[in-house]
């Protein structure tokens, strides 16, 4: 199969390379010319994925048509808030028998939009089916060394997330299928949030316990917004839920909850931000999901102390004071 990856940071490249792994055609897309030069020579992404071998067989481009002319499949693995852009540079004719795969997990700012939800938006004459996303439980650090793992490939189309599932499934990176794209797409966004939310409960030196209250009742809040947008329960409970969550709570390797730790530690958001090469989706999907919950009108306590901390400089000991003395609730 003809497989294009749009996005050469530490997953795209990873997934690249998985992709080369089981057989495929890859070509793997970079923005910055210079850099897809260096790629190319270097066969290495020392910034986002380092000690990875990046096998000759795959094309590396800065040229985004070269890069989509007639692939059977395409993988867009660029930060959320950039991929709207990145799609509108992809010419439709060349993409109209294309399954497109978003490996992106967030939720765009301006329109409150999930990346399947955008695609469609963008190429509207792409059938629904056409769209899909693989998401779970996956560090790039890990996979790029075949540490065993399992995630998730979804699309409105049963046949499409079994198509999707069978590009990328192999002997260390089990694919299950689903059909519910807007619960796994949520998952995975949501999910971003409640792990800064952890982040700072370790960056402010609280416990165990704590930790778990946040993570267990982060995932009935993801629930509760999921189950009014449309989404179903079981997805919550799986690899783009709860499984996604465990990860991305308490991984060394996790962009959020490293930014939630640094906050927890006193330093300021801006502060942060500025010291990381990579992109932690969670920061801006918190707004998102603030304004989801009031559409919606879902109460979702973590996620609004969260945007508090963020956005609005609340100290992270009164935030977590105030979550403990809420009024009683049935669980």
């Amino acid at each position: 199969m003809k497989v294009s990856v749009l996005g050469a940071g530490g997953w795209g490249t990873n997934l690249a390379v998985l992709l080369h792994y089981n057989g495929h055609n890859v070509t793997l897309w970079e923005y910055k010319k210079s850099y897809a030069k260096e790629l190319a020579k270097r066969r290495e992404n020392k910034i986002y994925l380092p000690g990875i071998y990046i096998p000759d067989e795959i094309k590396i481009t800065s040229d985004i048509e070269d890069s989509t002319f007639h692939k059977n499949l395409i993988v867009l693995a660029v930060p959320s808030q950039f991929l709207r852009k990145v799609v509108e540079k992809i010419d439709y004719h060349s993409i109209k028998d294309t399954i497109l795969v978003s490996v992106s997990k967030g939720i765009e700012k301006e329109t409150l939009m999930t990346m399947s939800q955008m695609i469609k938006d963008v190429h509207h004459r792409l059938d629904k089916n056409q769209i899909g996303v693989l998401s779970g439980p996956s560090h790039a650090e890990e996979v790029s060394k075949r540490v065993p793992t399992a995630v998730v490939a979804a699309s409105v189309s049963k046949e499409t997330s079994k198509t999707i599932q069978s590009v990328f499934i192999n002997s260390y990176f089990r694919v299950y299928s689903s059909t519910d794209i807007l619960g796994v797409e949520l998952g995975g966004a949501f999910k971003n949030v409640i792990a800064i939310g952890a982040g700072i409960i370790d960056g402010a030196g609280f416990g165990d316990n704590t930790k778990a209250a946040i993570m267990t009742r982060g995932v009935a809040e993801i629930s509760r917004l999921g189950l009014v947008m449309g989404a179903r329960p079981e997805t919550f409970a799986g690899l783009s839920g709860m499984g996604d969550l465990i990860v991305t709570c308490m991984s060394r390797h996790s962009r959020n909850r490293f930014v939630g730790e640094q906050i927890g530690k006193g330093k300021k958001l801006k502060e942060v931000l500025k010291s990381m090469e990579m992109v932690a989706e969670g920061v801006e999907t918190t707004k998102s999901v603030n304004q989801l919950a009031n559409k919606y009108k879902v109460e979702t306590p973590i996620a609004n102390e969260v945007y508090k901390i963020l956005f609005e400089d609340k100290d992270p000991i009164k935030a977590t004071n105030d979550l403990m003395n809420r009024d009683m609730k049935f669980e």
